[in-house]
Protein backbone atom coordinates (compact mmCIF):
# COMPACT_ATOMS: atom_id res chain seq x y z
CA UNK A 1 0.00 0.00 0.00
CA UNK A 2 1.06 3.66 -0.99
CA UNK A 3 1.82 6.41 1.66
CA UNK A 4 -0.91 8.52 0.28
CA UNK A 5 -3.42 5.08 0.28
CA UNK A 6 -2.34 4.95 4.01
CA UNK A 7 -2.77 8.34 4.95
CA UNK A 8 -6.55 8.11 3.14
CA UNK A 9 -7.23 4.73 5.29
CA UNK A 10 -6.21 6.52 8.20
CA UNK A 11 -7.91 9.26 7.53
CA UNK A 12 -11.35 7.36 7.15
CA UNK A 13 -10.81 4.79 10.09
CA UNK A 14 -10.35 8.31 11.89
CA UNK A 15 -13.75 9.74 10.43
CA UNK A 16 -15.28 6.18 11.61
CA UNK A 17 -14.47 6.20 14.82
CA UNK A 18 -15.55 9.90 15.19
CA UNK A 19 -19.06 8.83 13.39
CA UNK A 20 -19.57 6.02 15.92
CA UNK A 21 -18.87 8.68 18.65
CA UNK A 22 -22.41 9.17 20.82
CA UNK A 23 -22.49 12.58 22.28
CA UNK A 24 -25.00 11.55 24.76
CA UNK A 25 -22.74 8.70 26.26
CA UNK A 26 -19.38 10.14 27.20
CA UNK A 27 -18.16 6.73 28.28
CA UNK A 28 -19.51 4.89 25.52
CA UNK A 29 -17.70 7.42 22.91
CA UNK A 30 -14.06 7.39 24.41
CA UNK A 31 -12.92 3.96 23.30
CA UNK A 32 -13.85 5.74 19.96
CA UNK A 33 -12.12 9.21 20.41
CA UNK A 34 -9.20 7.25 21.55
CA UNK A 35 -8.89 5.24 18.34
CA UNK A 36 -9.40 8.20 16.59
CA UNK A 37 -6.65 9.90 18.11
CA UNK A 38 -4.55 6.66 16.97
CA UNK A 39 -5.35 6.84 13.36
CA UNK A 40 -5.19 10.83 13.28
CA UNK A 41 -1.39 9.81 14.58
CA UNK A 42 -0.88 7.82 11.90
CA UNK A 43 -2.18 10.05 9.42
CA UNK A 44 -0.07 12.81 10.56
CA UNK A 45 3.15 9.87 10.07
CA UNK A 46 2.26 9.54 6.66
CA UNK A 47 1.37 12.88 5.64
CA UNK A 48 5.08 14.32 7.41
CA UNK A 49 6.68 10.58 5.20
CA UNK A 50 4.89 12.70 2.17
CA UNK A 51 6.49 15.93 2.70
CA UNK A 52 9.57 14.69 3.36
CA UNK A 53 10.16 12.65 0.74
CA UNK A 54 7.82 14.03 -2.10
CA UNK A 55 7.91 17.97 -0.92
CA UNK A 56 11.49 18.26 0.10
CA UNK A 57 10.34 19.48 3.42
CA UNK A 58 13.05 19.63 5.81
CA UNK A 59 12.70 17.09 9.40
CA UNK A 60 12.63 19.65 11.17
CA UNK A 61 9.78 21.88 9.51
CA UNK A 62 7.72 19.05 8.93
CA UNK A 63 7.89 18.50 12.64
CA UNK A 64 7.04 22.05 13.20
CA UNK A 65 4.14 22.09 10.90
CA UNK A 66 2.81 18.94 12.79
CA UNK A 67 3.07 20.49 15.72
CA UNK A 68 6.15 18.02 17.23
CA UNK A 69 9.24 18.39 18.81
CA UNK A 70 12.86 17.75 16.17
CA UNK A 71 13.37 15.35 18.28
CA UNK A 72 9.81 13.30 17.87
CA UNK A 73 10.14 13.42 14.06
CA UNK A 74 12.74 10.87 13.07
CA UNK A 75 10.86 7.67 15.01
CA UNK A 76 7.71 8.49 13.56
CA UNK A 77 8.87 8.70 10.32
CA UNK A 78 10.64 5.42 11.11
CA UNK A 79 7.50 3.65 11.36
CA UNK A 80 5.49 5.03 7.90
CA UNK A 81 5.92 2.85 4.90
CA UNK A 82 7.40 5.43 2.85
CA UNK A 83 10.85 5.63 4.92
CA UNK A 84 10.81 2.43 7.28
CA UNK A 85 13.42 0.98 4.44
CA UNK A 86 15.44 4.05 5.61
CA UNK A 87 15.57 3.98 9.42
CA UNK A 88 18.18 2.88 11.41
CA UNK A 89 19.07 0.25 14.32
CA UNK A 90 17.09 2.59 16.96
CA UNK A 91 14.04 2.71 14.48
CA UNK A 92 14.51 6.47 13.63
CA UNK A 93 15.17 8.29 9.76
CA UNK A 94 17.99 10.40 10.31
CA UNK A 95 18.50 13.25 7.69
CA UNK A 96 21.00 11.07 5.99
CA UNK A 97 17.89 8.42 5.79
CA UNK A 98 15.67 11.04 3.84
CA UNK A 99 18.26 12.00 1.51
CA UNK A 100 18.79 8.42 0.77
CA UNK A 101 15.73 7.59 -0.18
CA UNK A 102 14.93 11.32 -2.17
CA UNK A 103 18.40 9.41 -4.05
CA UNK A 104 16.52 6.66 -4.92
CA UNK A 105 13.52 8.34 -6.05
CA UNK A 106 15.49 10.28 -8.40
CA UNK A 107 16.89 6.75 -9.92
CA UNK A 108 14.16 5.09 -10.05
CA UNK A 109 15.08 3.13 -7.74
CA UNK A 110 12.66 3.62 -4.66
CA UNK A 111 10.23 1.26 -3.44
CA UNK A 112 8.61 1.51 -0.26
CA UNK A 113 8.67 -1.16 2.70
CA UNK A 114 5.40 -3.86 2.28
CA UNK A 115 4.49 -3.47 5.45
CA UNK A 116 5.69 -0.90 8.48
CA UNK A 117 6.22 -1.67 11.93
CA UNK A 118 2.86 0.07 13.68
CA UNK A 119 3.95 -0.64 17.19
CA UNK A 120 2.59 1.73 19.74
CA UNK A 121 5.38 3.87 20.81
CA UNK A 122 6.65 3.83 24.06
CA UNK A 123 7.55 6.28 26.53
CA UNK A 124 11.33 5.66 27.58
CA UNK A 125 12.65 7.45 30.22
CA UNK A 126 16.38 8.85 29.39
CA UNK A 127 17.84 8.17 32.95
CA UNK A 128 17.08 5.13 34.85
CA UNK A 129 16.09 4.75 38.49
Amino acid sequence: MSTENRLQTALEQARAELDACDPSSAAGSLPHLRAAVGHLADAVDEAMAMAVLEEGTSLRAAGAMAGLSENAVPPRLGRTAALASYRDASGRVSARGVERARYDVERGDYSPAPEADREPMRFRPRRPD
